[in-house]
């Protein structure tokens, strides 16, 4: 159901694109586009719930965040959000939410290409103390993402593969 919905939506999108790694593509998954039709959010927070467990949810700022409010709302677990920067006025902090030393976390994000925002995710919260050891993506590109996440103790868990939506 998710999968034809994600087709439907065509998330999977043809052109010239320049990804968040800084790497060119001829094609754009645009999980940002899904994620705003609630009945697709609903599907997408279904689909990720499965793999959290007792883990707390964190996601980055901008796409990830109503993931992992989606998923917080499927599995009744609490969520964190990373911003990209720290905040400059307030409190200046990267995390909004609750991290205690020794919190497990399990990171949503949208799409995973190379694993370099999942790694700022997991960066910030090892740095206060939390275990991360999972990441669940809507999509995978296959780029890199898998093997370099793996090389810092994070298993990837795709629900899609790029591939599986074009």
């Amino acid at each position: 159901m998710l999968k034809q919905m994600l087709k439907d939506m065509k998330v999977v999108q043809t052109g010239d694109f320049v990804l968040a790694s800084g790497r060119k593509s001829n094609y754009f998954v645009n999980i940002k586009r899904a994620s705003t039709d609630p009945k697709v959010l609903r599907e997408i927070g279904k689909a990720m719930a499965p793999h959290v467990g007792e883990a707390k949810i964190a996601g980055m700022a901008l796409g990830a965040v109503p993931l992992a409010v989606a998923v917080a709302l499927e599995t009744n677990r609490p969520f964190v959000m990373v911003r990209k920067e720290p905040k400059d006025h307030g409190t200046k902090e990267l995390i909004e939410g609750e991290v205690y030393p020794g919190d497990k976390f399990v990171v949503v994000e949208d799409v995973a290409t190379t694993g370099g925002s999942t790694m700022k995710v997991v960066t910030a919260l090892r740095e206060k103390g939390a275990n991360v050891t999972k990441a669940v993506v809507v999509v995978d590109r296959e780029e890199g993402a898998t093997e370099m996440l793996t090389e810092h103790g994070i298993q990837l868990v795709s629900i899609f593969k790029a591939k599986d939506l074009a």
